[in-house]
């Protein structure tokens, strides 16, 4: 073990400062001055306002008069609101049917354009609803399925049926979930694919020599060396359908006024109870504890998703 020698006058000399500490004292410097940038942002338009709100829900307020406190008078009223439980079930409704289909519509296309040539052209086609503004595709939805729309053009040259009533308010919310499924699904082949380009073929090769079936090799194979990818973007698609808004907005609303109540999701009902319809209510507090509330519920949910599908890492 090399001890560092005394120097004149009895005192030891300070051992010199390995190349790691320079270097990592060096990479400080480069990237601290990149990172204060953003966390400043960060704290001004994503903290500061989530405390504003969680103050806010604390109060009745209109957004000009004094505040009121509430307590949790805002929460308590919440709770029995009809308005407020039918838009937590249609947002917990997005996430559970509408993410299932995602899911399972993407590993189909995944396993199927894999190997076939010209996928990156068939991802992109995939892909390109997601990079549309979904105003302008809510837009698209509406004429076709509108009662002289195209899809009942279609199936009345294929079938003879009548016209089918797609957007009347009994079918808005079902066809709300498959305008979601059709927006997202190239999103998440494009992730899932991403993370299965990463497997080499070799482990393919031995599963056919093995005499695995398609099934089989999906199980054993591709979803277990993929599943870190699996987990980033099931997280991802449960805090985004919290935030879905704009399509359900402008497929279900007027140019005077918002989707019936029956398929306000989460954020519809937030906007609805401070500046939408007609005529706003502006109730701010009322509006931020329920976003509070499905801010905390969805908090949670993310936390367990992330332990459920917590494995080991595999390594290949």
């Amino acid at each position: 073990m090399a001890v560092a020698a005394p120097a004149a006058g009895g005192r030891t000399r300070k051992a010199a400062p390995s190349a790691g500490s320079v270097l990592e004292r060096e990479r400080r410097k480069l990237y601290i001055p990149f990172l204060v940038p953003a966390l400043l942002l960060y704290l001004a338009f994503v903290i500061v306002p989530s405390i504003a709100a969680l103050w806010i829900s604390f109060h009745r307020w209109d957004g000009v008069s004094d505040m009121e406190w509430r307590g949790l008078g805002n929460y308590v009223a919440l709770l029995s609101d009809a308005t407020f439980h039918t838009a937590l079930v249609n947002t917990l409704v997005i996430l559970v049917v509408a993410g299932g289909a995602i899911f399972v519509l993407s590993f189909g296309i995944t396993m199927l354009i894999r190997e076939m040539r010209g996928r990156k052209f068939v991802r992109s086609v995939l892909f390109f609803p997601h990079i549309v503004s979904a105003i302008v595709l809510s837009i698209v939805w509406g004429f076709l399925f509108q009662y002289n729309g195209v899809v009942n053009a279609i199936l009345n040259a294929l079938f003879g049926t009548d016209p089918i009533p797609w957007l009347d308010d009994a079918n808005l919310f079902p066809m709300i979930l498959l305008g979601t499924v059709w927006l997202s699904t190239g999103l998440y082949v494009t992730i899932i694919l991403a993370g299965v380009d990463r497997i080499p073929t070799y482990f393919y090769e031995d599963a056919l020599l093995a005499g695995a079936n398609a099934f089989q090799r999906l199980r054993h194979v591709t979803l277990p060396l993929s599943w870190d990818v699996i987990t980033v973007a099931a997280t991802f698609w449960t805090i985004s359908s919290l935030k879905i808004f704009e399509f359900i907005y402008a497929f279900g609303g007027t140019t005077a006024d918002l989707p019936p109540p029956a398929v306000w999701n989460s954020a519809l009902f937030v906007y609805g109870e401070s500046f939408g319809g007609r005529s706003p209510s502006y109730m701010f507090g009322y509006a931020s504890a329920s976003a509070m509330l499905m801010l905390a519920l969805f908090s949670v949910l993310v936390v367990v998703l992330r332990r459920v599908l917590r494995r080991d890492p595999v390594e290949f």
